[in-house]
């Protein structure tokens, strides 16, 4: 559910450094390591386009700035559990991967552009993106709202508020002006959106009285949420359930090889494994599918 910028890293620590609030570049769980166990699995290394087998690479785009699913460790290199299944994939398929950090925004192009083999990026599986790439679906994800502890926020009462998000993402151009709408129709104050170029920052406006609540996609505001030392909790439960997927080139013999893939992960039990070390297993899925927002 996102598309954002990444904020340099000389920026980030500034932001850091006069807030003094919130820090997701260490993760609160330590990477499963699961990936390095992975051994190649035929049938999906014969699906495989002869190019990339050819080249024993998987290039990788990545927005590595949306904690725990994808962002960077300390040496600057991409961790997070959607890094770790890149990495499984990538192993089932016989390959190494050659991650490209960029833009979330210049992720679909590079693919369409051939310059990146697939995107793994939290992105949403929805009926516009399809016309441009496929979707190689792995897991689903919720909106979940964040607010100070104790705070009686209601997202389904939130005209007049002020809520935070990453620039970009499904909550910054469809939850909230949809919600803002919908409250200027029945005569009531407009939700203000708040739009920050990484997690950690939208975190920090909740948590210095700049937004009243934060959304986000379900594991990055339970994340959030553990990086604050109690200061925030969820609000309301999580609504507006949709797949995450992996992007790949419109109608390349890849997607089948990137679904066979994670689904013998899935099947030996390491898709599983990857989850439940970094917490986010109640969004699992049993069967890997290819562009579910057309297909159901």
């Amino acid at each position: 559910m996102r598309a954002r910028y990444i904020v340099p890293a000389f920026a980030a620590a500034a932001v850091l450094l006069l807030t003094g609030c919130v820090d997701n570049s260490t993760p609160a769980t330590a990477p499963s390591g699961e990936a390095s166990t992975i051994e190649a699995d035929a049938a999906a290394v014969a699906l495989l386009p002869e190019d990339i087998k050819s080249a024993g690479v998987l290039i990788i785009g990545t927005d590595a700035a949306y904690p725990p699913n994808e962002f960077k460790d300390e040496a600057g290199a991409p961790i997070g559990w959607g890094i770790e299944l890149a990495d499984g994939i990538a192993a089932k398929l016989g390959l190494t991967t050659e991650y490209q950090i960029a833009s979330f925004d210049n992720i679909i192009p590079s693919i369409t552009g051939g310059t990146v083999d697939i995107g793994e990026s939290s992105f949403t599986d929805n009926l516009e993106r399809e016309k441009q790439v496929d979707f190689v679906n792995y897991y689903n994800a919720g909106i979940l709202w964040a607010a100070p502890s104790g705070s009686t926020i209601d997202p389904d009462n939130a005209c007049g508020l002020t809520v935070a998000v990453q620039d970009n993402t499904v909550q910054d151009t469809d939850e909230l002006p949809a919600k803002s709408a919908a409250c200027v129709a029945a005569g009531l104050e407009p939700i203000e959106s708040q739009p920050y170029g990484s997690q950690d920052e939208a975190t920090n406006a909740v948590i210095l009285g700049k937004a009243d609540a934060l959304s986000a996609d379900s594991p990055v505001t339970l994340y959030a949420i553990s990086k604050t030392d109690g200061k925030l909790a969820p609000v309301g439960e999580s609504f507006d359930v949709a797949p995450y997927g992996i992007t790949v080139e419109k109608d390349s013999e890849l997607t089948k090889a990137v679904q066979a893939a994670l689904q013998s992960m899935v099947d030996d039990g390491s898709y599983g494994k990857i989850l439940d070390a970094w917490g986010v297993t109640d969004g699992g899925i049993d069967t890997i599918t290819i562009n579910a927002a057309s297909n159901g």
